[in-house]
């Protein structure tokens, strides 16, 4: 056993002898042992975004940590069967710097395994892409992995490219900004496991994090088997919770095409394990990897490989 499978075999064997009650309860003392700035960060990065619960000392607020003890002790066996699902040591020890963060505010191990040498998406030891990639952009936001897959690929390795971004404003600048290349078709629209109508939940922080809301409005959603018709050999999705909804919107994309899947799983506590488990749900040929690039004190930017 190498020691890498004996850190994460040893932290899963202690969530699974826990309660849910002593899982909390640790949580909150290794929160309060770190120091009260580096606190009051975390904090200030939870409350901005929403994704995770809030968190607030002085208010006794502590809805972060409890639904992180929530997810650590009711699924430490389905992290365990995402662990022995992964195809590289890099990805085992990013899971496991990721659960002993959210379980011991473990800064150390995210530190050593945040991804420094690759842009997000494209790690090129894993990503091999050629002249025939047809590509879904889902939260293309202004363009920038667009920008990005042709800085790392170059201008000539793909055939055609659909950006999806449902932000009108970020819409208009995402044309501007990829209207010099080619075969790029610009959709202003939602991703979603069926088609209608939904509106936009405005993030104040920022435009990117802007996320479809469940209630009617202006914004047209779609699924990719209904709205692309060739076959799609990469799929990107960051859109802010609904990669899963997209997913299987795209369930006949994968199960005939079998495209590289790109996929952010760190908008809520469960997609870590669930979306490579619904991916797994569809066809069982996929090698999973992760990595992630962010701050060291809360892992975010993670991406699911599946390749």
């Amino acid at each position: 056993m190498k020691a890498i499978d004996k850190d994460f075999y040893d932290l899963i064997g202690e969530l699974k002898n826990l309660s849910f009650t002593e899982i909390y309860h640790r949580i909150r003392k290794s929160f309060e042992n770190v120091p009260a700035v580096t606190r009051k960060s975390c904090a200030d990065f939870f409350n901005r975004f929403g994704y995770w619960g809030k968190l607030d000392e002085s208010k006794g607020i502590y809805e972060q940590i409890e639904l992180k003890a929530k997810v650590l002790s009711a699924h430490a066996d389905d992290f365990a069967c995402l662990y022995e699902r992964l195809g590289d040591y890099r990805s085992k020890r990013t899971l496991f710097s990721i659960l002993s963060n959210w379980y011991r505010y473990d800064f150390k191990t995210t530190a050593e395994t945040k991804e420094y040498l690759f842009d997000d998406y494209f790690d090129l030891d894993l990503v091999r892409c050629d002249e025939n990639e047809v590509i879904a952009d889902l939260g293309a936001y202004t363009g920038d992995t667009v920008l990005s897959y042709i800085k790392n690929y170059g201008e000539d390795c793909y055939k055609k490219i659909y950006c999806y971004e449902i932000t009108p404003s970020v819409f208009a600048r995402l044309k501007e900004n990829l209207s010099n290349y080619r075969d790029i078709d610009c959709r202003n629209k939602g991703v979603a496991d069926k088609e209608g109508k939904m509106n936009i939940a405005v993030n104040t922080v920022s435009a990117s994090a802007n996320v479809l809301s469940e209630e009617n409005g202006d914004v047209t959603v779609t699924t990719l088997d209904a709205d692309v018709k060739e076959n799609l050999t990469l799929i990107k999705a960051d859109i802010e919770g609904f990669e899963k909804k997209a997913l299987l919107g795209a369930k006949n994309h994968i199960l005939t095409s079998r495209p590289k899947l790109l996929i952010s799983v760190y908008h809520n506590n469960d997609d870590l394990w669930e979306i490579p488990a619904l991916i797994d749900s569809f066809r069982t040929d996929y090698a999973f990897y992760l990595r992630y690039k962010s701050s060291c004190l809360y892992p975010t930017e993670i991406t699911l490989f599946a390749l």
